[in-house]
């Protein structure tokens, strides 16, 4: 008897595991379908007066807005509807489109709740710090892995993410970038300079051309490089006071430079501070002369009584400094719009025109202890934010320029790929999912991009969609392979299984892609394909054709 019963026994009890992890997956899959869950207990609280505290900063910005609009004669488009507003919104701060979940979640709301809640929830996500801890990096200190050994961008990503976790303000991480000092290892905003190692003219040792040129572009939003080789000529750098303006030389470039001169590297200690002189051989000279350290502009704000690299960061920071917030708030409004207030990104006149808004912001900015958090709630907060992108009306160059609608751009690589794989998931791809999930995420999209090129430190660029490109999302296996027949993992089959009936698939399904309702049209077609013929198929061959349209790839 026992020779039938121990396998007997074992079979029964594997079959009951299968059934019961089986019951869970469904059930798990199910309930995304289905009323929204207490999905909002997994975000932080905000206090409403935080919302409130911002509203004077919000109404100024729409008031400086609304008289730019009057004087250029250009009527601003209509405000778009809450699930564009929240998809944009989950572009620019998490890297993907929002969840079935988290849609189900935001449609149980009081329709005027929803893109603060949606806000709120961003916010208070991890996807938020890592997403934005990347973009960060990219204008700290490019894109490229950098030299060997000496350089750990994964740890000054990491850094970078740990000061918007702990809302550090962003003077603060301007200083300890430009004053690091120790091991790259050891003490990560280091990397900042060691990212310079294999490029100085001085083998070893940082090179404070690059630094220079960095710093100027990424911290003063100011393209003071452009003077390295020769003075300004074409007036494209000036410097000087408002009241008395001046053309750029060479000078102002490497005196800025100089104060990186005391940096110095070893192998031991990595980088320290040491006296060291900055020399250099300018144009139609006879030999190198020493270069001391010296502002470009606003010398008054130096404080000579601390170390060199100090008195730059102090400088550079200082509230009376204005071009540095105006840099912040010029890359944070890109990150979020797609489109930088100045074309390019780090190239604000110091003495304007200044677009609209630009110094209300950066005053706000400063005032409230360069809170980035902040920075981000009063700019999404805003009208111009918050305008459709397409409008009743003929839409001209001169809306575009005026920012009388929201910009559309092309998502970025990663952003694509983050849509398509969230797409296909039902609940949120949020740091609670299982560390599988994650990690096949992370692989699919690192390998994504790869095929489909990444625009490095380009961030804004506006370049078309070349064939190869479109090619990889309709015949690629990111797209294949999220929308193939898996009741394990993938959206549409869940779809297929769960929908009550074939309206609810074609909701759920734009929801799920697109975040949006469909149109009465689209509803109506894609019923009709439901119930002619094999309803999984067809419901597979509608995910392919939402994830391969236009819309996904764009931010509107």
């Amino acid at each position: 008897m026992a020779f039938w019963k121990a396998p007997l026994l074992k079979s029964l009890a594997q079959w009951g595991l299968f059934a019961a992890v089986g019951l869970t997956a469904f059930g798990y899959i199910a309930s995304g379908l289905g009323k929204p869950q207490r999905a909002e207990a997994r975000v932080a609280a905000i206090p409403a007066s935080q919302s409130q505290s911002i509203q004077a900063t919000v109404d100024d910005l729409n008031a400086e807005f609304q008289r730019h609009w009057h004087n250029r004669d250009v009527q601003p488009a209509p405000t778009a509807d809450w699930q564009t507003i929240c998809r944009r919104m989950s572009l620019s701060l998490v890297g993907s489109g929002l969840s079935v979940e988290e849609m189900r979640y935001l449609q149980s709301l009081p329709e005027q709740q929803r893109t603060q809640q949606c806000l709120d929830r961003l916010l208070a996500d991890e996807r938020f710090e890592d997403y934005w801890s990347e973009r960060l990096t990219r204008s700290f200190v490019g894109a490229e892995e950098g030299p060997f050994i000496v350089f750990r961008r994964r740890r000054f990503v990491t850094w970078i993410r740990d000061q918007l976790h702990n809302n550090r303000p962003y003077d603060q991480m301007i200083r300890e970038m430009i004053t690091a000092r120790g091991l790259w290892n050891d003490q990560p905003q280091v990397n900042f300079l060691t990212v310079t190692l294999d490029s100085g003219e001085e083998e070893g040792q940082v090179d404070v051309t690059r630094l220079a040129s960095r710093t100027s572009r990424a911290f003063l939003g100011m393209r003071i490089d452009c003077l390295q080789c020769h003075d300004d000529f074409l007036g494209n750098v000036s410097l000087g006071t408002a009241s008395e303006s001046r053309e750029g030389t060479q000078q102002d470039f490497h005196q800025l430079a100089a104060f990186f001169a005391v940096a110095r590297f070893n192998g031991l200690q990595g980088i320290a501070d040491q006296d060291h002189t900055y020399e250099y051989q300018y144009l139609d000279a006879d030999e190198a002369v020493a270069v001391p350290p010296k502002v470009p502009f606003q010398e008054d704000l130096v404080d000579e009584n601390l170390p060199v690299r100090q008195q730059l960061a102090h400088w550079m920071t200082h509230p009376e400094n204005r071009q540095s917030a105006r840099a912040a708030v010029n890359r944070v409004w890109a990150l979020l719009l797609g489109k930088a207030m100045t074309d390019p990104v780090d190239d604000i006149p110091l003495h304007g025109p200044l677009p609209p808004g630009m110094d209300r912001l950066a005053d706000d900015f400063v005032a409230h202890g360069w809170n980035l958090r902040r920075l981000i709630r009063v700019i999404v907060s805003s009208d111009v934010y918050q305008r459709d992108s397409r409008a009743p009306f003929e839409v001209t160059e001169r809306h575009e320029q005026a920012w009388a609608l929201f910009p559309v751009t092309r998502l970025r690589p990663e952003q694509v790929a983050g849509s398509v794989i969230q797409a296909s998931r039902v609940k949120t791809l949020d740091s609670e999912g299982s560390f599988l999930m994650q990690l096949q995420k992370l692989t699919e999209s690192n390998d994504f991009v790869k095929r489909y090129g990444d625009s490095g430190e380009d961030e804004f660029d506006l370049d078309a969609v070349t064939i190869t490109q479109r090619l990889l999302m309709l015949n690629g296996n990111l797209v294949s392979e999220h929308t193939k027949q898996n009741p394990v993992l993938n959206a549409c089959t869940h779809i297929a299984m769960f929908a009550t009936n074939d309206e609810q698939a074609v909701e759920t399904a734009y929801l799920a892609v697109l975040n949006r309702s469909p149109s009465e049209r689209e509803r109506e077609t894609f019923v009709a394909r439901l119930a002619d013929g094999n309803r999984r198929q067809a419901i597979e061959d509608m995910y392919w054709v939402l994830l391969n349209s236009s819309e996904l790839g764009w931010n509107h």
